[in-house]
């Protein structure tokens, strides 16, 4: 898979994503598991909704997984 996520995008992911797990867990709901979903983007650095839109933020040339 071809990154499409640059620095800035997932490290709002990861923020978001820690935010919404722990309001699940200090509000006792399952929705705070939607925060692994952006925790997991922002690791892989792969947004599989930004790929049938054409949408990515990496700088140029920096797609191709190493």
């Amino acid at each position: 898979m071809e990154r499409n996520m640059g620095g800035a995008d997932r490290a709002i992911r990861l923020i978001a994503g820690i935010a919404v797990v722990g309001a699940g867990v200090y509000f006792g709901s399952w929705w705070g598991l939607l925060g692994l979903v952006l925790i997991g983007t922002a690791i892989f650095a792969v947004c599989p909704g930004y790929m049938p839109l054409g949408i990515s933020t990496c700088g140029k040339g920096k797609e191709k997984q190493a």
